[in-house]
């Protein structure tokens, strides 16, 4: 095989990626990291590590499953690195707010506000958990953590969120789902 032809299979696979589920991993993007410009920044760095070497064989589901990976590992990396200055962020700026009269935008903008409150970790699980839709098993296996870790951090987190939007008193059974 040449260069040629090595190079067009990876570039074709990421021109199909990009056109067909480029918003869709804006989305995840924006979902884990709370604002547009740290996802549109996730995005593309996950794409650059992901295609920054020659490589083939990929399917477009098989380097979206990499990417989406990349996204949530660049997240995960960057809350280490930036944990100290978002514990004080807070005082220093607030967040930018667009006004919108639909109505499921406000309750998006609530979401955001509430999983602001998360560490990263604690917002990685989540997103996750609930988001994805995976199992414990899956979210410690995705994290490279116990699964009790995990535990934790859900419960954590659903503490936190249902504190913020008074709803303490909701009951979740072992997998993390809703026992109501």
């Amino acid at each position: 095989m040449t260069t040629a032809q090595t190079d067009d299979g990876w570039r074709a696979v990421l021109t199909t990626l990009v056109a067909e589920r480029g918003d869709a991993l804006t989305r995840y993007a924006r979902l884990i990291s709370g604002n547009n410009d740290d996802a549109a920044d996730l995005v593309q760095d996950a794409l650059v590590k992901t295609f920054g070497r020659l490589r083939n064989g990929f399917s477009v589901a098989s380097a979206e499953a990499y990417v989406r990976r990349a996204i949530l590992n660049s997240y995960l990396d960057g809350g280490r690195r930036t944990s100290r200055w978002r514990r004080i962020e807070h005082f220093a700026a607030t967040p930018e707010l667009q006004e919108s009269s639909a109505p499921a935008t406000d309750a998006r903008v609530d979401l955001d506000g509430h999983l602001a409150l998360l560490s990263p970790r604690e917002r990685a699980c989540i997103v996750l958990r609930y988001y994805d839709d995976l199992t414990i098993a899956d979210v410690a296996d995705q994290l490279g953590i116990s699964p009790g870790t995990v535990k934790r951090y859900v419960s954590d987190a659903l503490g936190k969120l249902g504190a913020a939007l008074d709803t303490p008193d909701i009951t979740f059974d072992r997998e993390g789902r809703n026992a109501q």
